[in-house]
């Protein structure tokens, strides 16, 4: 879907403002996006590297020098600049990626090595994980570590566990994680995108499945259902 932007409500999706109804102005067209986000988040989640970027021990890097670097690679992107980078943010559902004071980075999914500063208040007192269905009693029996990441990525509904899982599995079940012991343990868990919650690993014992005849978790495998 197209990007717009409306003077009043800045950066839309689609072809009219939704709080205004304005057609706005044209900012990229919706494989254009795609192309970018996808080209932003390797670069910011695993390899800034290779585009000779500079990248700060928070994860930040120049909003400028990304658009440079992304238009240099592709001569098709030739016209990129800071804008359409800020309006792919703006615009993301998930709060992929965050800009500040001239510099942008991604939230979560990393691979390369950070320290994080995000925040870590108004944590939910539950969170979730998918998990294949073979390996539930593993996860539950030895806790959930990050694997390939360098972070456990929790969800903030049984939803969003879900859906994220059902990308990788079929049917995911769900794991619940007690957050109020968690943190009461000094684990921290740091709020990083829309959804999604970071945490170093997750111990056994804070962890119990979420009954496969959850209301939630049922209305999931309906709508799976509905799609095979």
């Amino acid at each position: 879907m197209m990007l717009r932007e409306c003077e009043l409500h800045g950066t839309f999706e689609g072809e009219l403002c939704p709080a205004c109804n304005s057609e706005g102005k044209f900012v990229m067209n919706g494989r254009e996006r795609d192309q970018i986000a996808r080209r932003m988040a390797g670069i910011l989640r695993h390899f800034p590297e290779k585009f000779d970027l500079e990248m700060d021990i928070n994860g930040w890097v120049s909003v400028r020098d990304l658009s440079n670097a992304i238009a240099r690679k592709d001569k098709r992107k030739h016209w990129l600049r800071d804008r359409h980078i800020q309006a792919i943010v703006d615009t993301d559902p998930k709060g992929r990626y965050e800009i500040r004071g001239g510099n942008v980075r991604a939230t979560y999914a990393h691979t390369v090595e950070i320290e994080l500063d995000l925040p870590t208040d108004n944590i939910p007192e539950l969170l979730y994980y998918p998990v294949s269905r073979d390996e539930l009693e593993i996860h539950l029996e030895g806790g959930i570590h990050p694997g390939g990441r360098k972070w456990v990525h929790l969800s903030k509904t049984i939803t969003n566990a879900a859906n994220a899982g059902a990308v990788h599995h079929f049917h995911p079940a769900i794991i619940e994680i007690d957050i109020i012991q968690m943190q009461a343990a000094g684990n921290t868990v740091f709020h990083a995108g829309t959804t999604v919650y970071l945490t170093e690993m997750v111990d056994a014992q804070f962890c119990t499945q979420v009954p496969y005849d959850n209301t939630e978790y049922s209305l999931m495998l309906e709508e799976w259902g509905e799609e095979e």
